[in-house]
């Protein structure tokens, strides 16, 4: 039988909070893309019905660039990124692992993830579907 976990998570000051609803397993992915390589993101993709912002919208603050499509979201107070829009999932928000307050017994499958060369990897992995 799957399980549900209700976790808690937001940044580092507690401005942003918010809960999301798990699986017993998720994968989360390392993205070697400049923006995750360099502030150490780690993706969970969370369906939108399965998350539920708390408090501090008004407390953040977007960045875009490349294409635009992704929404990087920024606590103004402590600077950072605990979830996000990102253009691979329009149906889902990806929530940084590490702000996440996770279960024990939450199993975790590690993946890694090309952001570096994104456009090659999606259109790899549509070749696949197709």
């Amino acid at each position: 039988m799957k399980r549900q976990h209700t976790c808690e998570g937001g940044c580092h000051c507690g401005a942003v909070a918010f809960r999301v609803q798990l699986p017993d397993t998720v994968d989360v992915l390392r993205c070697n893309c400049s923006i995750c390589r360099k502030s150490g993101y780690l993706h969970l993709t969370v369906p939108h019905e399965n998350f539920e912002l708390r408090s501090g919208e008004e407390n953040l603050v977007e960045y875009r660039f490349n294409t635009g499509e992704a929404r990087h979201l920024f606590c103004r107070t402590c600077g950072i990124k605990s979830f996000y829009q990102p253009r691979s999932h329009p149906q889902a928000w990806s929530v940084n692992f590490g702000c996440v307050d996770l279960p024990e017994s939450l199993n975790v499958r590690w993946q890694d993830f090309d952001g570096r060369n994104w456009e090659k990897h999606v259109s790899e992995i549509s070749e696949k579907v197709n």
